[in-house]
């Protein structure tokens, strides 16, 4: 066996590039330093993205009250509730992801990664992170340590300067007020100049395992995993109904991510903890800077590229949850918007060749799931309202919380068993139907927010979660 095993096989090289195929020309390397090889604005995917989620508006809306007025309306509701109803047991009744991995060893070559933070305003968090990332059991030679200080207006570049003394593998990248692309545009710099063979991706306010970096590399010895994302974990859990509530919710993400990986589907990105091969990223252009979304964008494009993503319960990576119902809104609304926009944007590859059945499959009945059904039941609800009578749509929506309300139990009772702290049947039905409870705020969140898109300019700001640098709790 190569010593450099997992990065040698490459299943995608009989495809031409993701990258080759959204640019309309040749990507010209050779510009300004703060600039890179991405696929910058030049794919006509990312054009006209009000028009198309206008029309995709008109559609549904549309559909809806045309099936409240055929008389075989409601067997079409009933026909899309049995496929829905098949894959979600699909989920339910499917075996974790078996994965036989060779065991790392510091006497072979192991890979060198580096570490990414983008960092805007982050003087109240930062510092745990850099810290915790210098004591890491893994040889100091075979990492590094990037913290991207993006035109801060706090203390950041100061504290972050005065760290670069302390820790000689960490490196500090100053952006300055005419730095563009947002976050991604802070990535894409960062990782040119990066060594890494694997770049992983963390918040200012994350916190891992000092044996991280040992549990995640070998998942890369499969040819065809491009990324690896962990489950994120709520530090200040036990703060408030919307911490506990996030809590849940990340559980439930973690749960259905690695379920449907099992079956074959879509495996996601999650912004922080995600770990990503060099050359998966180079194929897809690096981060787009066209989205306000970068790691919901890179999804799509790794699995377009024929790359796989794992994903994982443990380790995990725990984050600060938000802990005020409106910055939550806002955050929320902006993961909705970045991931219904990049179906807008990539819906013609997505229709191709490019994804396998099991993924197209997969992608198809969640994007139903957490966008689609939502914006329908606004004017199914007025119809109804209006008409008299139950909503069409009640038999989808009574499945999709059903459903919901058992993945987050089993979610719960996998997490609580790989931690080894089992819960007591009362609280984990608690957890459970406070979790479902909170998990129905995203039916708003994901209406409100389809509609907007049809009327609102597109909106390209990093708008960043205020971090407080708070200790966990239980």
């Amino acid at each position: 066996m190569p010593v450099n095993f997992w990065f040698d096989r490459n299943p995608s090289k009989p495809w031409e590039p993701l990258t080759t195929i959204l640019a309309d020309r040749p990507l010209d390397t050779a510009t300004s330093p703060s600039s890179t090889p991405t696929l910058g604005a030049s794919y006509r995917g990312y054009a006209g993205r009000r028009g198309k989620a206008a029309v995709m508006l008109l559609l549904i809306w549309g559909g809806v009250m045309a099936l409240h007025f055929l008389s075989w309306g409601m067997w079409v509701i009933w026909g899309l509730t049995g496929l829905v109803g098949v894959h979600g047991l699909r989920t339910i009744l499917s075996s974790p992801p078996r994965r036989q991995l060779t065991p790392m060893s510091t006497e072979t070559s192991l890979p060198y990664v580096s570490f990414l933070i983008p960092a805007k305003n982050e003087e109240a968090a930062i510092t745990p992170l850099i810290e915790m990332l210098n004591q890491l059991d893994y040889p100091g030679d075979r990492y590094d340590i990037w913290a991207i200080d993006d035109n801060s207006s706090d203390g950041t570049p100061e504290l972050l300067d005065a760290l670069s003394q302390d820790y000689e593998r960490l490196q500090v990248l100053h952006r300055d007020h005419t730095a563009r692309g947002g976050k991604s545009g802070a990535l894409n710099q960062a990782v040119q100049l990066a060594r890494g063979e694997i770049i992983a991706i963390f918040d200012a306010d994350a916190q891992v395992s000092s044996d991280f970096l040992w549990r995640v590399l070998p998942l890369f010895q499969r040819d065809r995993v491009g990324a690896v994302q962990v489950r994120k974990a709520i530090s200040n859990a036990g703060e408030n109904f919307w911490t506990q509530g996030q809590r849940v919710e990340m559980i439930l993400d973690a749960y259905l991510q690695e379920q449907r990986v099992a079956l074959g589907g879509i495996g996601e990105l999650r912004g922080n903890g995600q770990v990503i091969r060099r050359s998966a990223l180079e194929r897809c252009g690096y981060f787009n800077e066209e989205t306000i979304t970068d790691d919901l964008d890179l999804t799509l494009r790794l699995h377009l590229d024929r790359w796989d993503i794992d994903c994982v319960t443990l380790p995990a990576v725990r984050e600060e949850g938000v802990t005020e119902a409106l910055p939550l809104w806002h955050q929320r609304s902006r993961w909705a918007e970045g991931g219904y926009q990049r179906y807008l944007d990539y819906w013609r590859l997505l229709c191709g060749p490019r994804l396998s059945l099991s993924k197209r499959l997969d992608l198809l009945v969640f994007l139903w799931m957490q966008y689609l059904l939502p914006t329908a039941a606004v004017p199914d609800l007025l119809l109804s309202l209006i008409r008299t009578r139950v909503p069409l749509l009640s038999p989808m929506t009574t499945l999709t919380v059903s459903l919901s309300l058992v993945w987050i139990g089993l979610g719960l009772r996998r997490v609580n068993r790989q931690e080894g702290k089992p819960q007591p049947l009362p609280l984990l039905l608690r957890d459970t139907l406070q979790g479902t409870l909170y998990m129905l705020h995203w039916l708003v969140v994901m209406a409100a927010t389809t509609a907007r898109l049809a009327v609102r300019p597109k909106r390209l700001k990093w708008v960043k979660t205020v971090h407080r640098g708070v200790q966990e709790s239980h």
